[in-house]
């Protein structure tokens, strides 16, 4: 599952349990590549939700996470980041990535 949010929706979030947050900004060419990576992520474990945060709208949060360019994938568990992935990132990346945070 693949949902856009913004900061106040982030925080309002229950953040119990595993989610990856993608920071991207809509002129990057390696984010639009990778948006098809995580479709097809998303397509073979439709469960593990990934919310995806424009880098450019969202300064605080991009700011309070340490975000530094996009894209860039935070892998969390209740709420506190495990791992990152940055640059534009393969599917056997991520689901390894995915594979530890669920452990």
């Amino acid at each position: 599952m693949i949902t856009e949010i913004d900061t106040p929706t982030y925080d309002a979030m229950d953040k119990k349990g595993v989610m990856a947050l993608e920071f991207y900004s809509k002129t990057c060419g390696p984010c639009k590549m990778l948006a098809f990576v995580l479709k097809d992520v998303a397509k073979n474990d439709p469960d593990f939700p990934i919310y995806q945060i424009d880098f450019n709208a969202n300064e605080e949060l991009k700011n309070r996470c340490g975000v530094k360019g996009f894209p860039t994938l935070l892998f969390m568990k209740d709420g506190v980041e495990v791992s990152r992935l940055e640059g534009l990132q393969q599917k056997p990346a991520i689901f390894k990535e995915i594979a530890a945070l669920k452990g």
